[in-house]
């Protein structure tokens, strides 16, 4: 008895207190043993950490905050060489080049993946040191850091590991383009065979995650896609089997390809110019493009002041690069909406076509952003460009087409759409009309300001839902005025090649119905077009009155 009132007495002294610090103390104990054993490579960043919600600071240099961000490492990720930290004996190896870390096993002959233009903005003509900055030794680091060497974090932030294991990698519900945004430890194997995209995981449960996507945005055209190669995207647990990096880069990847029908005015701008804007201009040009059937002098020739804008870096060939290129995040294929219309609720920043053409303008050095109201300014000229042709669909009377509309008050210019994109988007956006007949020249209504007047001219041959599905729903939602003249028979040159009692003329549906190849060589690749201007006359009196608006 003695002794069970000694037992009671013991506990009944152990204090509230005591008890609720003795079991908090066996909680982080339980806590810090998990993490040890289950979560070991959270604790090898020295850095202010997160865990559930409580932040943690730990003490870190300059030189190594710079060398975390620039490294933008997901915990499951193997840890990348960093000159200047703790870990710098594992880096004997490598060498430093642009914003990359490269083995020094891949060659010694790698070109630089930055491209010649520095970090500001740039315009057309813009002169821009070719310079080369890259990583400097830990002693001035914090002295000669280079804002390249920093990964773009807004909307580039990784998510939860657990969480981005359980997503799937790719959606391919957009009938127009199959995208994956992949985040993690993303490995890109090149190769013109069979380019692939790995991420490696620890979860198991990935590792059956798989899709052949063809990056190019036209995934409709089945005839199109059957040219495209396909991008395998996939994931494995097996981290010991994974190719190992040749080189490792601080920026997101976006992969797509320049095949397909790059070369065509309409669908540069169509397939690849518009959706990389809405893709990729998020990352303001911390991204590095890695492209299928690579057409460098398309990129940096026609198109190089665009492409400089939107990537600072080279791009590189998948088809024919040799190394294992190592990212944190990659893009797979480019978001792409109607032709030459972006949705903003489907935009990653919520852009819309508005923000294109401001990009537009900012990077040609474009300098109307509207068109002329004649009410403001009742005695100046309104600028008309009529668009020439010199192959198919061309205007017969484009001299008389011209005094026409002089005499009604316009300042004509006529030309051709000129190889130098740059100098010829000004020339466009210098115009407040813009006539042309249905084509890959009306494309150029993107440098129009706003308020121009684009007059669509459709050739003979039941085109109108083709005409206003390519050109007049975007010029509507670019804030253009549209204007839409279908022309007759009698003003086709069809006249000169069929009797008035062929089904060319008396059922164009039939022809369709033969097919794209049949229809395009009568209708589009025969077709003249002599306008007849009595006709048209009032089309022009209805662009000078939209401008008095």
């Amino acid at each position: 008895m003695g002794e069970k009132m000694k037992v009671v007495s013991i506990y009944r002294g152990f204090d509230h207190l005591s008890l609720g610090v003795g079991l908090l103390m066996g909680c982080l104990l339980v806590s810090l043993t998990y993490v040890t054993v289950y979560k070991s490579d959270m604790l090898a960043f020295p850095m202010n950490k997160r865990f559930h919600g409580i932040a943690v600071a730990l003490p870190m240099s300059k030189e190594e905050a710079y060398s975390l961000i620039s490294q933008q490492i997901d915990y499951q990720s193997e840890p990348r060489c960093s000159h200047g930290s703790a870990s710098s004996h594992l880096c004997e190896n490598t060498e430093t080049i642009g914003t990359a870390w490269v083995s020094s096993s891949a060659g010694s002959e790698i070109p630089s993946q930055r491209n010649e233009f520095s970090a500001g903005e740039v315009t057309a003509g813009s002169k821009i040191p070719n310079s080369s900055r890259n990583v400097q030794s830990s002693s001035s680091l914090e002295d000669h850091v280079d804002r390249l060497q920093v990964p773009v974090v807004n909307n580039a932030r990784k998510s939860d590991p657990e969480e981005s294991d359980s997503k799937p990698m790719c959606d391919t519900s957009s009938h127009r383009c199959d995208v994956c945004d992949v985040h993690g430890d993303i490995r890109i194997v090149t190769g013109k065979d069979s380019p692939s995209i790995l991420r490696v995981t620890a979860s198991p449960f990935t590792d059956q995650q798989s899709w052949q996507v063809k990056p190019y945005a036209r995934k409709w055209d089945h005839g199109l896609t059957r040219i495209i190669e396909p991008v395998t995207v996939r994931s494995t647990a097996d981290r010991a089997a994974a190719p190992r990096c040749d080189v490792t880069h601080g920026v997101p990847a976006v992969v797509f390809s320049t095949g397909g029908y790059a070369g065509n005015h309409f669908h540069d701008f169509a397939d690849l110019i518009v959706p990389l804007f809405q893709t990729v201009r998020q990352f303001d040009g911390e991204v590095q493009f890695v492209v299928a059937h690579l057409n460098r002098r398309w990129m940096t020739g026609k198109f190089g002041h665009y492409f400089r804008r939107l990537s600072r870096y080279d791009a590189i060939d998948l088809d024919n690069d040799a190394r294992v290129h190592c990212f944190g995040r990659a893009i797979v294929g480019l978001r792409a909406d109607q032709d030459l219309i972006i949705d903003p609720a489907k935009s990653p920043m919520g852009y819309n076509t508005s923000n294109f053409l401001q990009f537009m303008r900012s990077t040609y050095g474009l300098s109307r952003d509207y068109a002329l109201k004649l009410a403001e300014q009742p005695g100046k000229k309104p600028r008309l460009l009529l668009i020439a042709r010199s192959r198919s669909r061309k205007f017969m009377n484009a001299d008389d087409i011209a005094k026409l509309a002089e005499k009604l008050g316009f300042e004509v210019l006529v030309s051709e759409a000129a190889k130098d994109l740059a100098e010829f988007s000004k020339i466009v956006n210098s115009c407040d009309v813009m006539v042309g007949v249905h084509g890959a020249g009306l494309t150029n209504l993107v440098f129009l300001p706003t308020n121009a007047v684009v007059v669509q001219v459709v050739p003979f041959g039941s085109h109108e839902w083709i005409a206003t599905t390519y050109f007049g729903k975007p010029a509507k939602a670019m804030e253009l005025k549209y204007l839409e003249y279908t022309i007759t028979a009698n003003e086709s040159t069809l006249t000169e090649l069929y009797p008035r009692d062929d089904p060319v003329f008396t059922d164009p549906q039939s022809i369709h119905k033969l097919g794209w190849e049949k229809m395009g060589e009568i209708y589009l690749k025969k077709q003249n077009i002599r306008l007849d201007l009595d006709r048209f006359r009032p089309v022009l009196e209805k662009a000078l009155e939209l401008l008095r608006e």
